[in-house]
């Protein structure tokens, strides 16, 4: 059974229930009518009193609704007493008889799981327009009484599969199946609470009593019905019995060896409440009167009996029950919710038919009646069985008791640096609180000491005799977060201390015993010995419709109502099965095929109404168990059975088999019917075709095949009937093992009709309903029998000769083979490459190893004959590293053996280094065919051990949970996962799940509010989450050492932008430790995000790794369902828009906000140095991984700057170049963000300095780290192209981080080509132009910023009058020139205070008069200021004349404002302005320096270069100049010119391109001389001459150096600085 799933969004047209009353007034409204049929009824049916049991209060009773009053005139309207018994008869077999409306009110289906999850899985990514999914094989079910069962395997079994079945063929065929298949095309909404089946009961009037006592009485009711169960031990051939198996005596107390060995494992245990985590008793009843009779069992008996109150009954017991059920979807509940299912008791005698002998009991229980036939092979779902059986294995293989595996606590995250990080020698303070001190230890020790050392060192501080004292039995622990340092490792390797060292914070620890360390997460003894309770037993839910469905037939409920319960499945056997019991009977067909209970006319023999019975009987079976085998988790009495054996004809061989390679026929099926389509679908759509496409490794193996086009067709439903045989002419014995068969429905539109949804327009194209997976409909395909069962046996492997036995490549084919093993990806690989790839696979193999995936992706052909030679090159691979392997994970390596390989290789990985790639393998999950693989085992194997792995694979697993198409597959693992952690573990996530969803809801409803009811929905929203920490405290999704334990409410806020996300304080349950600062987002999908933080955290992980530390931000994101998630909140940031609007709304068209800002807050000038020196790192990083990854819509307010200057991007809403669009204009122009104000930080000023080289050096070296590992970004991506995120939908989305990367280039090519996109990126007007367009966009003004804000742009805090003293008098004094580093002047400010007899002075810039004056204009808009001095000036405006006339300008300006209202005068942004900062404190002048002087001729500065020869070619790549002197003293134009020497003709010129007005230039040009052999080279010089271009004169000298080539060793790179002197030049 495969399924179909589509987002065509049609929904169901349901009748609901439209009686909704509450629990207690439905129980007195039920015992009121029982006691009024009692009392008017001569001749009452037996009344079962429903017995509930303990439910939560949100469940209601739905009741029916009532018949329409035409109905119940029609039948009161009949003289019972005249009518005859073919009256009677007839009267029956209406379809309006007895019903409770005019339609059939639809019962909530059974739970279902997405069968993509339980069958042999699809790859929901293919370059084939149809979606594709692993096509599920069939079994035939032989039947004594010549009924075709419709059966299904769910997975097929061969000897290399996950496990075995025999006469099964993965790829489709499957000759021993019978002629029927359905395939439920559904998906269903994942984990939502648990719903309860409704079963419409049947109104009993007194005059329909009267009618039933009437057939009661007849003859032929005395004859057929009740003398018809006499003889329980006789019975009809053919006929199957419905009789469930007894209740034991006791089932609350189970025998040891009943216990089932899956009866701990929930396979979806989220699906549920915790108080209904465990199974509602069943309560008997007492035992109600079975007909009986004098001869042979009645058939009517087992399926359609009637109530009898014949006093030959006997009796037998009767169950009732009540089973929560969970709908397929929202479309199949009830609108009230879950609704209590009526109870129902079941009585059936007891027969001896196929079906094994019931023996009944008497006495109450609470466990649910087995039927038997429920208990038997092919009502089981064997892959089910296969998987808890190897999870049953999983789990002792961790005992509770073992403290390495199940340490209960979590283990801080180690990140494996270069040399820590690229200081050996670095020292850190540590200090380390131990329980008995009250001083904490503090000293300094080396970042590569290893934690056990430290733990030493601080035991030296406890203990006077160290001998006696065991280091192992010790930890430390972080403050402020439950972690604790790995003890084998250094401490400077731990993310913690990394941060640290980052952040400039101190290590703070605490040293603790394992005796005293809290282990509140680890798994208990009861882990090893209780019992978890399953949570929804597919059987029990079909008994549960089995036993209702009968009990309700033989209460006048119709046939067409138990195939509605089983999802409006009517299959040709049930079809069949009617027509023949209408037949046997001999009445003419009403308008309904309906059979009616209570009585049938015996016009036919007796034994045919058996037989047809019985069909009927097994024909519903048959669905039920095929509901069981698709859906089910494996009966608790059920053992797998042992492994088919092929056997040469032994004599008790029940069928012969064949192996797969040796059958010749070609894959056919008949496509019969789609079941169960919308309502919709009937008015809207005119005809409907299939389309058949076979694939393998996403690709198509023959051309697709469609369908006829067809109408609708009704019976008990509407259904598309095909009838069609669908042949593809390809021998099943070439197939791969893992092929795909995908089916893609279409709906032709139906023009005429009025709701149809293009009705009014012209005629379009087939529209596409359903892939494989659709909502609500299932496929019905009939396969055909085969005498054999057909097993697939791996052929032998290939001899694999050794690598020293190869001959040797010519030297032309070996370089081209080299270059086609080094690219980084599969794009623009042509056959031909792929041929010699697979050609010279053993060549690969011994000189490229890592090119596997490569090779295997050139395999021509995955058919039975090519195993041998892919699975023995595969198992003589050298192994590969796990970040190679993962690319085996993919779609396009279906094979299982191929991915099993690929699993053991990952396994290699640390589960830090796993931990990185988890998203990944997770989506990967996808791509198996089987829910039981490595891949599973060894992700849950890993969470086993480590903590950190099972919080993130649980919130991963959470959020794919939501896919349509997988979200069962993920259900059952998440489940699995749940059963696996331990109790412990699972109470801390279900805690985070609930406070998910309360923040969740307090975020939607403050979204929603709008103005200043937002703050009263934040309030009361956070309230309720306050009382959700008073009862615990919680540890949150963001990372499991983060535990709060209340809110700071008063610290809570949400923050203005379109999504109105939370900002969130949360107080550390750690004394010890810091506030926690979150934010909670809904209306976003922040998966997108989690990705791009993923990748760069990847970034910062290889750049560390080579010695690089960019100083890269890495916060946490993590999505915590659809469209809502939490983010980590870095402290002391601003957004670029915030710092640049201080300057006013062009504050992002001017240099020095940035500067100017980081000063603020780092007014020491050793502290603004650290500051700029992390931004120039962090610039750099952030350069490289925006580019790579395409980040787009940029713009100021998604930028953010930390005060240590360290900078970092948010908000990765759009990336992989997707831009954002402002009408047609395109926004993010640039190739990345890198502006003008930016560049001040980094040079230190104005004029470029070497401080920009240093920066452009890191970039490229950033970048070309991050080419080398090209193939691992690509594959990551690819892996995440089927997780429905928007912007990663494709190929076209991988291709454009392929371009970005460049990986065809050389480093020295990629250098130039990131100098370029720098030089690019910084001349970009576009990014400025964005920044203003949004700061327009944003503008909101409301007075001075909030009180944890500056006032003033240069002053961090603020200052009162009160503080201050009143000024009494203020001027300008005087002005001063400054240099920092760009000449500017500044003007001295002489204060007089009240009761200070000297005077103060402070330095002002004219720029911060100004925004004290814009600043003064917003907070008193009504007040009249004296107007501010004119900025614009002609020419240069930082001379000394301009500086003059500004001072009695700016006089003139502080005189009339000290004159204006106290207001003004008073306010604190005056008393901010005036009160005295860092650099009033220096001496005048001190930070000045003397203008630069002629140079007469003298040459200064240094070159740096790269030297390197490769194919006969001289490679001069000119980087940087710096430090150049002019002959005026002012900026140079400098350009460099080379030559080769001797040259007399000068041929060999070369030279750079011009750079303006620097002395400090960066060219990263390179220059070339090809065709020079390295013997030439050695007899030249190179001379190089650097030159100021200038427009008005001769171009001068700057200097110069000739080098000997003969010296350099040509055969390696050479990159030196050299000193520039004043040689000749030409």
């Amino acid at each position: 059974m495969a399924q179909i799933s589509s987002g065509n969004g049609f929904k169901l047209d349901v009748p609901q229930p439209k009686g909704v009353v509450g629990k207690e007034e439905a129980l007195r409204m039920e015992e009121e009518a029982l006691a009024k049929l009692q009392r008017e009824k001569k001749h009452t049916l037996t009344a079962t009193p429903s017995t509930y049991t303990n439910r939560p209060d949100k469940d209601l009773i739905v009741f029916p609704e009532t018949k329409k009053q035409a109905e119940q005139d029609t039948f009161r309207d009949i003289d019972v007493e005249k009518l005859t018994n073919e009256e009677l008869e007839k009267l029956l077999l209406d379809e309006n008889f007895g019903a409770n409306s005019s339609k059939v009110s639809r019962p909530s289906s059974l739970l279902g799981f997405n069968l993509s999850a339980s069958y042999p899985g699809g790859h929901a990514c293919s370059s084939s327009p149809f979606q594709s999914s692993q096509w599920t094989p069939a079994l035939s079910n032989p039947s004594s009484s010549g009924v075709s069962t419709p059966t299904l395997q769910p997975t097929p079994m061969f000897p290399s599969a996950p496990f075995p079945k025999p006469g099964t063929f993965q790829n489709g065929f499957t000759p021993a199946m019978t002629p029927f298949m359905a395939l439920p095309t559904m998906a269903f909404t994942p984990i939502q609470p648990a719903a309860a089946m409704v079963f419409p009961q049947p109104t009993v009037d007194p005059e329909m009593a009267k009618l039933f006592d009437k057939i009661a009485s007849t003859s032929e009711y005395l004859k057929n019905g009740r003398l018809a169960s006499t003889d329980v031990n006789s019975s009809q051939a053919g006929i199957a019995s419905l009789a469930p198996n007894p209740p034991p005596q006791q089932p609350a107390v189970m025998e040891s060896s009943s216990i089932s060995r899956f009866e701990w494992l929930d396979l979806d245990p989220l699906t549920k409440r915790k108080s209904e985590n465990e199974e509602a008793p069943l309560e008997s009843v007492d035992s109600s009167q079975t007909v009986s009779g004098a001869s042979a069992g009645d058939p009517w008996d087992a399926v359609l009996e009637t109530k009898g109150n014949s006093s030959n009954s006997s009796s037998s017991p009767k169950l009732e029950g009540r089973v929560s059920h969970t709908g397929r979807s929202q479309h199949r509940r009830a609108s009230t919710g879950a609704p209590v299912a009526r109870s129902h008791s079941l009585n059936i005698p007891e027969t001896s038919s196929q079906h094994k002998t019931i023996n009944q009991e008497k006495g109450k229980g609470n466990a649910l009646v087995k039927n038997d036939a429920l208990e038997e092979q092919d009502a089981q779902n064997l892959e089910i069985v296969a998987f808890c059986e190897d999870i049953a294995s999983l789990r002792s293989k961790f005992p509770h008791d073992d403290i390495a595996t199940n340490p209960g606590f979590v283990l801080s995250p180690v990140i494996t640096q270069r040399n820590g990080g690229g200081d050996n020698s670095c020292s850190v303070k540590v200090s380390i609180e131990i329980s008995d001190s009250q001083q904490p230890v503090t000293f300094t020790c080396d970042v590569s000491s290893p934690v056990e050392l430290l733990i030493s060192q601080t035991l030296c501080w406890v203990h006077d005799d160290l001998d006696k004292v065991d280091f192992s039995s010790y930890l430390l622990k972080v403050c402020g977060r439950e972690e604790v340092l790995q003890n084998k490792h250094s401490l400077g390797s731990h993310e913690y201390v990394q941060n640290c060292r980052k952040w400039e914070n101190e290590i703070t620890l605490q040293l603790l015993s394992h005796s005293t360390m809290r282990r509140d997460l680890a798994r208990t003894v009861s882990y090893s010995n209780c019992l978890i309770t399953p949570n929804i037993c597919y059987h029990n839910q079909v008994n549960i419709c089995l036993q209702n469905e009968v009990r309700a037939i033989r209460e006048n409920i119709t046939v067409k109502n138990m195939c509605c319960a089983l999802d409006e499945v009517e299959t040709q056997a049930i079809t069949e099965a009617v027509k023949r019991l209408r037949h046997s009977v001999n009445l003419p067909r009403t308008r309904s095929p309906m059979v009616r209970s209570s009585y049938i006319l015996h016009t036919h023999t007796h034994t045919h109404t058996h037989e047809s019975m019985a069909l009927l009987t097994q024909a519903i079976y048959d669905l039920a168990k095929l509901y069981l085998r698709s859906f089910s988790s494996p009966s608790s009495s059920f053992h797998s059975p042992p492994l088919p054996q092929v056997t040469d004809g032994d004599a008790v061989e029940v069928k012969r088999s064949k192996e797969a390679s040796g059958t010749t026929d070609h894959l056919q099926f008949t496509l019969f019917a789609l079941h169960g389509i919308p309502a919709n679908w009937v008015s809207s759509y005119e005809k409907y075709f299939l389309v058949c496409s076979l694939t393998h490794n996403g690709k198509n193996l023959f051309k697709p095949v469609q369908s006829k086009r067809v109408g609708t067709y009704k019976s008990f439903f509407y259904h598309i009937k095909w009838d069609e045989l669908i042949n593809f002419p390809i021998a099943v014995a070439v197939l791969p093992l893992e092929s795909i068969l995908s089916l893609a429905l279409f709906g032709v539109l139906n023009q005429n009709a009025s709701g149809s949804p293009d009705s009014n327009k012209q005629r379009k194209a087939p529209e596409l309903l359903a892939l494989l997976w659709c909502f609500f409909c299932y496929l019905q395909v009939n396969f055909p029998n085969s005498p054999v069962d057909v097993l697939y046996v791996g052929p032998k492997e290939a001899p694999s000769p050794e690598p020293h036995t190869l001959e040797e490549l010519d030297p032309d084919l070996r370089r081209k083979l080299e270059k086609i093993c080094s690219r980084a990806s599969n794009f623009g690989l042509k056959r031909a490459d792929h041929q010699l790839l697979w050609d010279h696979r053993l060549h690969c193999r011994r000189d490229h190893p890592s090119s596997l995936p490569k090779v295997l992706a050139s395999a021509p052909s995955w058919d039975w004959a090519s195993m041998a030679h892919i699975h023995s090159l595969l198992h003589h691979w050298p192994t590969l590293p796990p970040v190679t392997a993962l690319e085996l994970l993919d779609s396009k390596f279906a094979d299982t053996e191929v991915r099993s390989v690929a699993v053991s290789w990952i396994e290699k990985s640390s589960d830090d280094q796993l931990a990185d790639y988890l998203p990944q393998l997770v989506q990967a999950i996808k791509f198996e065919c089987h829910l039981k693989n490595a891949l599973v085992m060894f992700l849950l194997s890993r969470a086993q051990g480590n903590i950190n792995i099972a919080h993130y694979l649980y919130w991963l697993l959470k959020d794919a949970v939501q896919d349509s198409t997988w979200g069962q597959r993920y259900e059952r693992v998440l489940g699995v996962l749940l059963c696996l952690c331990g109790a412990r573990l699972r109470a801390e996530l279900e805690k985070q799940t609930h406070l998910v969803t309360l923040l969740g809801a307090v975020a939607e409803r403050v979204r929603q509010a709008g103005g200043s009811t937002r703050q009263v929905a934040l309030q009361e929203g956070l309230e309720n989450i306050q009382n959700f920490f008073q009862r615990n405290s919680c540890r949150l999704p963001l990372s499991p050492s983060l535990v709060a334990k209340e809110l700071n409410i008063k610290a809570c806020s949400f923050f203005n932008s379109n999504a109105v996300p939370l900002k969130l304080a949360l107080v550390n349950a750690d004394p010890l430790g810091e506030e926690i600062n979150v934010m909670f987002k809904v209306g976003d999908d922040l998966r997108q995000d989690m990705l791009a933080l993923q990748m760069i955290r990847i970034m910062d992980r290889i750049w560390l790794q080579e010695g690089l530390d960019l100083r890269i931000v890495n916060f946490k994101c993590i999505s915590t369902g659809k469209d809502k998630g939490m983010v980590e909140l870095v402290p002391s940031s601003d957004t670029l828009r915030k710092i640049q609007v201080e300057y006013g709304v062009t504050g992002s068209f001017k240099d020095k906000p940035l500067a100017e800002w980081l000063r603020k807050y780092n007014p020491a000038e050793d502290e603004y140095e650290k500051a700029s020196e992390n931004f120039i790192y962090s610039c750099a990083g952030c350069c490289v991984a925006t580019y790579v990854l395409g980040i787009c819509d940029r713009h100021n307010d998604n930028i953010m700057l930390r005060s240590t200057g360290h900078m970092f991007h948010i908000d990765f809403g759009k990336f992989l170049g997707h831009a954002q669009m402002f009408g047609s204009f395109k926004r993010d122009r640039a190739p990345f963000v890198l502006t003008s104000d930016m560049a001040y930080v980094i040079n230190g000023g104005e004029r470029p300095t070497s401080r920009f080289q240093l920066f452009v050096d890191l970039c490229c070296q950033a970048y070309n780290l991050i080419r080398k590992n090209s193939g691992l970004f690509l594959n990551l991506l690819s892996l995440m192209m089927s997780s429905g995120l928007p912007e990663l939908t494709g190929s076209q989305d991988l291709k454009y981080v392929f371009d970005a990367l460049q990986p065809h280039n050389t480093d020295a090519e990629a250098t130039i080509f990131f100098t370029r996109l720098i030089e690019s990126s910084l001349g970009s007007v576009a990014t400025k132009f964005n920044f203003f367009i949004h700061n327009l966009a944003q503008l909101r003004f409301s007075g001075l910023p909030a009180n944890d804000e500056p006032i003033l742009s240069f002053s961090p805090k603020t200052y009162t009058l009160k503080q201050e003293g009143r000024i009494v008098h203020a001027s300008i004094f005087s002005f001063q020139k400054r240099y920092n580093p760009d000449k500017h002047y500044i003007y001295v400010v002489r204060l007089l205070r009240e009761g200070q007899n000297e005077p103060q002075f402070v330095f002002r810039t004219f720029d911060e008069f100004q925004e004290l004056h814009n600043k003064l204009t917003i907070l008193f808009p009504l007040w009249k200021l004296p107007s501010f001095p004119s900025k614009m000036v002609l020419g240069r405006s930082q001379i000394k004349e301009v500086a003059a006339k500004r001072k009695l300008e700016l006089n003139n300006y502080v005189h009339n404002l000290m004159r204006s209202s106290t207001e003004v005068t008073q306010c604190d942004l005056i008393y901010t302005f005036f009160h005295p900062i860092a650099r009033d404190d220096k001496t005048e002048g001190v930070d000045a320096m003397p203008p630069l002087s002629p140079t007469s001729g003298r040459v200064e500065g240094e070159v740096k270069l790269s030297i390197s020869y490769r194919n006969s070619t001289l490679f001069i790549m000119v980087m940087h100049i710096r430090d150049l002197v002019s002959e005026d003293g002012t900026d140079p134009n400098p350009y460099v010119k080379t030559y080769l020497l001797p040259d007399p003709h000068k041929t060999s010129k070369r030279k750079t391109k011009i750079s303006r007005k620097t002395r400090n230039p960066t060219f990263n040009e390179m220059l070339v001389y090809s065709g020079y052999s390295k013997e030439t080279l050695g007899l030249r010089e190179l001379q190089l001459s650097v030159l100021s271009a200038e427009s008005l004169r001769e171009n001068y000298f700057l200097g110069g150096i000739t080098l000997r080539l003969k010296d350099f060793d040509l055969s390696n790179e050479t990159v030196k600085w050299y000193k520039l002197t004043a040689v000749p030049y030409f």
